[in-house]
């Protein structure tokens, strides 16, 4: 991986961490670019579950070569008790959320979206 590869790798990978640190509060803390989606499934579960899952992901640190291959931090498996095994993904998209983003290093070109799931709805 020559530098600017490996710059642009840690900067993603900063910008999912400061997204996943925001999952669970209120929406306008999360900004105003970046979304955090559940699927119905994830919804319909109680809070306290709910609120254990946006928990568990905001604390992830679990990266190794199987979930990480790229070094960008975009994807966690957890196993939470009441939900059972719970995925969270991170997906790059243009300002419009027409296309993927051109350049995911770069914050003014993309939306994050964050969403979480559970296993068995992948």
């Amino acid at each position: 991986m020559d530098d600017t590869t490996k710059t642009s790798t840690e900067r993603i990978a900063q910008l999912n961490d400061a997204l996943r640190e925001r999952v669970g509060l209120p929406r306008d803390c999360v900004n105003r670019i970046n979304e955090v989606v559940e699927t119905l499934r994830i919804s319909t579960l109680s809070q306290g579950v709910k609120a254990e899952i946006h928990k568990r992901v905001r604390e992830f640190d679990d990266f190794e070569s199987g979930n990480n291959p790229y070094g960008e931090r975009d994807f966690g498996s957890i196993d939470v008790q009441g939900a059972g095994r719970v995925f969270w993904k991170i997906d790059y998209y243009d300002r419009k959320l027409e296309y993927g983003s051109e350049d995911p290093a770069d914050p003014d070109k993309t939306v994050r979206v964050l969403t979480i799931m559970l296993a068995e709805e992948w």
